[in-house]
């Protein structure tokens, strides 16, 4: 009895001994932070603290967790706020129905589930916009460029129509002819060169 009893006192000694390094760490946060207004050193403090508590009791999620503790290896608020954060996105992501775009954000961020979140919401807009494009041709070249990215897909069609409506506005003069001989395929890259010549 007398064996589990001291254990028990070594394992209490030992988390005491944790948090109060831990408290150190936060007020070493807090003075590094606002090393001249003890009112704010208080308010980090408790803040850090608070989310210490948290991370140390409540964040269970063991992916979430590790990529806040690998991008905030110092700061238990920022820790928090990323861990919240990557939790909300992974649940996002475990929800989604684009079994195509998914790809694309899993590919882009395997070890990020935020920016999986904003790749894919990015990828499945782009890709719904392309279907609504009318010029065929313009279409064609944003898909030859980027066959497997909506997203790049969605801002190449629109840098390319505007280019080719800028060019069929210009006179037929020296400059666009060599324009159009130079990148028969390439409004973008027409409309630069027409410049570059005009000049």
């Amino acid at each position: 009895m007398k064996h589990i009893h001291t254990a028990l006192f070594a394992l209490a000694l030992a988390g005491a001994t944790v948090a109060t390094g831990s408290e150190a760490k936060c007020r070493q946060i807090a003075q590094s932070e606002y090393p001249g207004d003890a009112r704010m050193q208080e308010f980090v403090y408790n803040k850090q603290v608070a989310a210490y508590r948290y991370m140390t009791t409540t964040a269970t999620d063991k992916d979430a967790r590790a990529i806040a503790l690998r991008e905030y290896p110092e700061d238990f608020s920022m820790q928090k706020f990323t861990y919240d954060k990557q939790l909300s996105a992974k649940r996002y992501m475990a929800q989604v129905t684009d079994r195509e775009v998914l790809g694309i954000a899993l590919t882009e961020y395997p070890d990020d589930f935020s920016m999986q979140k904003f790749t894919y919401d990015k990828q499945v807009a782009a890709k719904a916009y392309m279907k609504t494009v009318r010029d065929s041709d313009v279409k064609g070249i944003a898909l030859r460029e980027y066959p497997s990215d909506y997203s790049m897909q969605k801002f190449t069609y629109d840098k390319q129509l505007s280019a080719k409506t800028y060019m069929a506005a210009q006179p037929n003069n020296s400059a666009k002819q060599a324009a159009l001989r130079e990148y028969p395929g390439d409004y973008s890259m027409q409309k630069y060169a027409f410049d570059r010549g005009s000049r």
